[in-house]
């Protein structure tokens, strides 16, 4: 596991819980707007910058009273080649809950993980309409994405679909795609985006949406998913 970055308790990334978020580092999109800029690529970390697994486990030792579960994002998390074995770890040796954060580009991953009731809460990203994808993604992502998004709806465990909006890219007819992509999810979550540490310093210039324009995408969403929420 390439462990990028912890954050040793938070109250808002995992619902309902307490949790310590697990950073981990290399993605494999190109999102322009992305704050956490410095985790997409391997190469801008050292070896010695890793947080090593063991010091990790010895962590959540110390913290198993004081959390109720943990946060597994990125980067993208499932890039990681021991995700499987690291979430069998945490789940057997520390009684805690498993968040993961994901893009949704690796399906099987994500339905071995629910078929072995590895996760207890997704977050899948559904970042532009279907057609859009090609501006933050690689090729041949797209049906990948929608046969996660299947899986997750048609999981028996807590979900949430989330889109950072972003002005330049998102819109009211660019929200209304998304939403009728995921019509009936259990509920989803539009999140404002941050003009902080961005791929793409242009993107540190643009302001964030206002909350006028949030409540209107807000009610673009609710025609086609009863449960939506703003981030603000």
């Amino acid at each position: 596991m390439k462990i990028a970055g912890l954050r040793k308790t938070s109250l808002i990334d995992f619902p309902g819980r307490i949790s310590s978020v697990i950073f981990t580092a290399g993605c494999n999109f190109f999102c322009s707007y992305c704050h956490n800029s410095q985790l997409i690529s391997l190469d801008d970390l050292s070896e010695v910058d890793y947080l090593s697994v063991n010091k990790l486990y010895k962590f959540l030792e110390s913290r198993k009273k004081l959390i109720d579960g943990v946060t597994i994002t990125g980067g993208e998390p499932t890039l990681q080649p021991d995700l499987k074995k690291f979430i069998q770890q945490i789940s057997n040796n520390y009684d805690l809950e498993i968040k993961l954060d994901t893009n949704g580009s690796r399906p099987i991953l994500l339905k071995e993980l629910l078929e072995e009731e590895l996760i207890d809460y997704f977050a899948l990203d559904l970042k532009m309409s279907w057609s859009q994808y090609s501006l933050l993604a690689p090729k041949n992502t797209t049906a990948k994405i929608k046969e996660s998004l299947k899986i997750v709806m048609n999981s028996n465990i807590d979900y949430e679909l989330r889109t950072t909006v972003v002005p330049g890219l998102h819109d009211q007819a660019e929200i209304e795609k998304i939403a009728a992509s995921a019509k009936g999810a259990a509920r989803y979550f539009i999140q404002n985006f941050r003009p902080l540490n961005t791929l793409d310093p242009d993107f540190e210039e643009k302001r964030p949406f206002t909350p006028l324009e949030l409540e209107a995408f807000k009610n673009t969403a609710e025609k086609y998913i009863e449960h939506v929420y703003i981030r603000d």
